[in-house]
């Protein structure tokens, strides 16, 4: 399929720049996949669509401060962009330094072996790996944690058009997030309209909470650049399924429960699962899952999301999920009804 068969218009005040006042408040288009039909309501109405013995499943990845803004020799501004940290072993790690994968801008400008300022401390850049990444290395974890925490910024999208400000720390994050389990560069952004009230009152219905964990990545946002949408490539992400999560879910999926992902990271970190005697199996992997028209899911019933950019993976994602020509036409009423669009804009129930 060509890559500009997932395009549409869309007016740049309609891309979120703040959050909704409260997470609750933002918007949720219903879509029924079955009748093609489509209600728009606040989000804490979603406990309509919930029943006894259904399980919402979300992702408990906490983002972290990822953006960091040093200086070299000269006093040239440089940005690193930390991805993960290098778990392979690497001369960097005998030496008993903290090895990181990372985007550093400008790129073309900085050298090999050069080390980039933060007041007195500095980083070094160990090696160029291509594309604009680097293997940039800390003298240790604690170093890494304290240049973290003293000169990190909030990662918010390109598309916010601004400075992240000291609340963007809480509202850039979701509140099931862990803080045991600290690994995005960038948020699962469907979980951001849950409050603890409305968890609460959803276990009050009866519905099981399952957590997952993938670390959402840079390559949320990395575009569709070619023309056939099969020769994209999906960056691997870290994920993990815990036993417990797995067992719910066989459990919920025997009873005749329906299972409701939270995002598109949700999703891919439960069709990543094998499935063995039909049960879901437990996992902790990289995961690279492509999810594109179709795919068959195994494991998802209901999917709960926001709107995605054009020409991008995620739009395709919900495209396997609901039909690209239905998802697109909703995504007009969208827009007609002035629903804000992307990470910080509201959100849509697919039946």
């Amino acid at each position: 399929m060509d890559i500009s068969l997932f395009d549409y218009n869309l007016s740049p005040e309609l891309i979120a720049q703040f959050p909704a006042r409260r997470r609750d408040a933002s918007r949720l288009m219903v879509l029924d996949r079955a009748s093609s039909e489509t209600d728009i309501f606040p989000f804490r109405q979603i406990l309509r669509y919930l029943k006894k013995g259904d399980a919402l499943v979300v992702n408990t990845t906490k983002v972290f401060k990822a953006r960091l803004f040093g200086h070299r020799a000269t006093g040239a501004k440089v940005e690193i962009f930390l991805i993960r940290p290098v778990g392979t072993i690497t001369n960097a790690n005998k030496r008993g330094l903290a090895p990181w994968e990372a985007f550093v801008s400008p790129s073309r400008r900085v050298k090999e072996g050069e080390r980039i300022c933060f007041d007195s401390l500095n980083v070094l850049l160990e090696r160029d790996l291509g594309g604009g990444k680097w293997l940039v290395v800390f003298k240790s974890k604690s170093q890494c944690e304290m240049i973290i925490r003293c000169f990190g910024h909030v990662p918010l999208p390109h598309y916010i058009r601004r400075e992240d400000l000291p609340r963007d720390s809480r509202r850039y994050q979701t509140i099931f997030a862990d803080k045991n389990k600290i690994g995005a560069v960038a948020a699962p952004t469907a979980g951001f309209h849950f409050t603890r009230s409305l968890l609460r009152a959803i276990e009050d219905r009866g519905v099981k909470i399952v957590k997952t964990c993938l670390h959402v990545g840079p390559g949320t946002f990395k575009p569709v650049k070619v023309g056939n949408i099969d020769d994209h490539v999906i960056d691997p992400e870290f994920a993990d399924l815990p036993a417990k999560a797995a067992f719910s879910l066989n459990e919920i999926k025997a009873k005749g429960g329906d299972v409701f992902a939270v995002g598109s990271t949700t999703v891919r970190t439960l069709e990543s699962a094998k499935i063995t005697d039909g049960e879901v199996q437990p996992f902790t992997a990289m995961v690279d899952l492509y999810i594109k028209p179709g795919f068959k899911f195994r494991v998802v019933d209901r999917l709960i999301t926001n709107f995605h950019l054009p020409k991008s993976s995620l739009l395709i994602l919900v495209s396997a999920f609901a039909g690209r020509e239905l998802i697109l036409r909703t995504y007009e009423e969208a827009i007609r009804n002035r629903l804000r669009f992307y990470s910080y804009g509201d959100a849509m129930l697919i039946l």
